[in-house]
């Protein structure tokens, strides 16, 4: 086995939609009888149709794996359709050496009548795997999906989880050259999404694998390079740092606050003297102002970093910083410094509490505040990075 080889080739590939199934149906029809006569026209777009994937080039070796991402509608699903054998392409061509395996949607190849055992042998067989094969990893399939005790039951009462557990087990531990991976690990719980990562480091060592994903840490953690896909066409290409960026200059949103409780207080006003930071010391300051209806004493002011999905990632909290905090009625201006904070490269925003240190009670809550964006040279996994010193303790 060749550990550098070329396993998947893709030379100016191109796929076209047509938004209506009536001129659908009667393009096929003109497009049969062109493609008799040798007609070379089938590049040029028709009424109501449009690309799905345009002159999409790359080529992925063993001990590789792809990053694809980009908007949902980018083409990213036609395009892993297109490399399972799945649709055909109109222009361009895909050369695969080996065998596939693939998770491109939940379910897809499973027959929901049959029992997962049942299952298990007809997705081995489609993958060109001999009986003899497949009954030598029937238990592992078993044991990494952990549903030994339904394994006998038909697939159609499976819940999603237990599909994707099912499906990526029969994937991963059929060892083919070629592994995609649609989002479907996104359904998955939190343990077997670790095992399931784990295991795609093994397979690397092996073979190609095709990652589609949101999710930027994922990128960088397992992939090693990366393409970003706009509208069907490649808008960036290469490794992982230069292609995220991208992802984030394609995602960066304006603001747009949204208030989620407000009782005696609102936001007047919420600013950030930087919106940027490329690699320098992340020193800056927000700015913001609270119009309290009446004065207020033993107040929490809680200030959250938030990621591009709304997951908390680090807080200042003026409770933990033993600040006694009070409103006046009327506007209350407040600053808050941050000193040195080590944010992976992404999109973040912020979100303000404003609470009472002495119960439940929250006056204020507001998201959405002041998008920012970190571009470092180094990506990394984990959304902070912590600031310190490695030394040689010998």
């Amino acid at each position: 086995m060749e550990n550098n080889e070329v396993l998947i080739r893709v030379e100016g590939l191109s796929k076209k939609f047509c938004k209506d199934l009536k001129t659908s149906l009667w393009y096929g029809i003109k497009d049969l009888v062109s493609n008799i006569q040798g007609n070379k026209n089938d590049r040029l777009l028709r009424d109501k149709e449009f690309w799905a994937v345009k002159d999409i080039n790359f080529e992925l070796r063993r001990g590789e794996c792809l990053g694809l991402i980009g908007h949902n509608g980018a083409g990213k699903s036609t395009l892993l359709k297109i490399l399972n054998g799945l649709i055909n392409p109109d222009a361009g061509k895909v050369t695969i050496k080996g065998r596939v395996g693939a998770l491109i949607e939940l379910g897809a190849g499973f027959n929901p009548i049959l029992s997962g055992r049942e299952n298990i042998y007809n997705n081995g067989a489609v993958l060109g795997f001999t009986k003899k094969e497949i009954d030598a990893k029937v238990e592992e399939i078993i044991d990494f999906a952990e549903i030994r005790e339904f394994i006998d039951m038909p697939v159609q009462n499976y819940s999603s989880g237990m599909k994707v557990r099912l499906g990526f087990a029969v994937a991963a531990q059929m060892e083919p050259d070629v592994l995609i991976i649609d989002e479907v690990l996104a359904v998955g719980d939190v343990g077997f999404r670790a095992k399931c990562y784990e295991r795609i480091s093994e397979l690397m060592k092996s073979c190609c694998i095709i990652l589609v994903t949101h999710s930027m840490p994922q990128v960088s953690k397992i992939c090693t390079k990366s393409i970003l896909m706009h509208k069907g066409q490649i808008k960036a290409q290469g490794n992982n740092g230069d292609v995220i960026e991208a992802y984030y200059d394609d995602n960066f949103v304006e603001d747009k606050m949204t208030v989620i409780q407000s009782n005696n207080c609102k936001l007047d006003y919420f600013k950030t003297d930087k919106r940027q930071f490329n690699g320098e010391v992340r020193n800056f300051e927000i700015k913001l102002g609270i119009i309290s209806e009446k004065d207020l004493e033993n107040i929490e002011l809680n200030l959250v970093i938030m990621s591009r999905e709304l997951s908390p990632v680090c807080q200042g909290s003026s409770k933990f910083l033993k600040q006694d905090i009070r409103l006046k009625q009327g506007l209350n201006k407040f600053v808050f410094s941050i000193d040195n904070i080590y944010l992976n490269t992404g999109l973040y925003k912020f979100a303000l509490t404003v609470d009472d240190c002495l119960s439940s009670k929250k006056y204020l809550w507001v998201q959405n505040l002041n998008p920012i964006k970190f571009i470092n040279e180094f990506t990394g996994i984990s959304p902070v990075m912590l600031s310190g010193k490695w030394d040689r303790n010998d």
